[in-house]
């Protein structure tokens, strides 16, 4: 009801005026539809990337072996090499992914699950491997909105291999620099411990995300103080739906990292257990955050509407008070304007000059009585 509501008081020169804008985030458009479009049952078409790099960190405690490769043959060299070994895979070709994935002992379900597209967080347990799929996630200031990446983490026995859709970006260049400093724990550590370096950076890349969606709801809050348009109101529906690409992602992440805790794989030390509960307590702290900016965005808008509310009844305040004020003038009017032969003062020289009095000093009088009683 209240959507319908709001939707009645923005005419459609308004919404023309928010689409140019890029704001016409009220009417079906491609972002509510790319947010919430999810239909299991068709098979997701990913485009081929056309170049595909992969970067191989192959260390150990003394020392390290930075490599950079167009193709994906020479990253089959690096299983059982002895040192734990990270692929990080740039670009997804479907026949480049099935070769790494066939070498390094990676299921069918879960190539599939690296292949997909708008794929829900999680974490599988087959066949030796340890598998983790989740999004990174990117703030567009130009745009203002949450972008996603997908990225796909194996972990295997001494090996962790990561896909990655982007090229261009992604949130590891701390834990690349980590990694080539000879006394980091990275480096002192197994491949779990890598596994959890990134998801841990994964994570702590959200609260950024999040801080720059708090400094934009503190500056929409303002506006919608001093001045609730129709412009507020699409700011206040477009950063609802970047809630809800947040929330969507927090939320799986939390049961992905959970698994793990409760995980009994070969593949994770004891001792890294407690770093994984650092990470979940940290992916709790990020979603109470998000529920907390849910509830500020619903407030908001609630006060948008008793701020039209409160405008329209200031509006119909004045209007009811110039009624009132020329309801005697009317009546006046009309009582000396009756087609009657014999009216008081008719023939008077100062009677039209006493009805114009009466018509000002009433209203005058009705005046002070509104004012004496505070209905101004």
């Amino acid at each position: 009801m209240i959507r319908k509501a709001i939707r009645k008081t923005i005419t459609k020169p308004t919404r023309r005026y928010l689409g140019y804008l890029g704001l016409n985030t009220l009417f079906g458009t491609d972002r509510t539809k790319q947010i919430l479009h999810v239909n299991p049952t068709v098979i997701p078409q990913r485009e081929e990337a056309r170049e595909v790099r992969a970067y191989v960190y192959d260390f150990n405690d003394r020392e390290i072996e930075v490599k950079e490769y167009n193709e994906v043959a020479p990253l089959l060299q690096y299983r059982n090499s002895g040192r734990v070994s990270w692929i990080n895979v740039d670009g997804l070709r479907k026949a480049d992914v099935e070769a790494i994935c066939n070498h390094y002992g990676v299921h069918a379900l879960l190539l599939e699950d690296i292949l997909s597209i708008d794929q829900r967080p999680k974490m599988d347990e087959v066949e030796g491997v340890l598998f983790c799929l989740l999004n990174m996630l990117y703030f567009n200031d130009q745009h203002g909105t949450v972008e996603q990446e997908q990225i796909s983490i194996v972990l295997g026995k001494d090996f962790v291999i990561s896909f990655q859709e982007d090229a261009s970006r992604d949130v590891f260049n701390p834990l690349r620099d980590k990694l080539r400093i000879s006394t980091s724990k990275i480096r002192q550590r197994s491949a779990d411990y890598l596994c959890y370096s990134m998801l841990d950076h994964i994570v702590d890349n959200y609260f950024l995300v999040m801080e720059r969606l708090g400094v934009r709801i503190e500056e929409l809050e303002e506006q919608v103080i001093q001045n609730s348009n129709s412009r507020a109101l699409a700011r206040i529906s477009a950063l609802r739906k970047e809630l809800i690409v947040l929330k969507r992602n927090l939320a799986p992440v939390r049961d992905l990292v959970n698994g793990i805790i409760r995980s009994e794989s070969d593949l994770l030390d004891d001792r890294t257990t407690k770093y994984y509960k650092d990470v979940y307590d940290h992916i709790m702290q990020a979603y109470d955050l998000c529920e907390n900016y849910r509830d500020i965005m619903v407030n908001m808008q609630d006060l948008y509407i008793n701020n039209v509310n409160l405008k329209m009844n200031e509006v119909m305040k004045v209007m009811a008070i110039v009624t009132c004020l020329m309801a005697p003038a009317t009546v006046i009017g009309g009582i000396f304007g009756m087609n009657f032969d014999k009216i008081p003062y008719l023939h008077n020289d100062y009677g039209f000059y006493i009805a114009v009095g009466l018509m000002l000093l009433i209203p005058i009088y009705m005046l002070w009585v509104f004012n004496k009683r505070g209905w101004f």
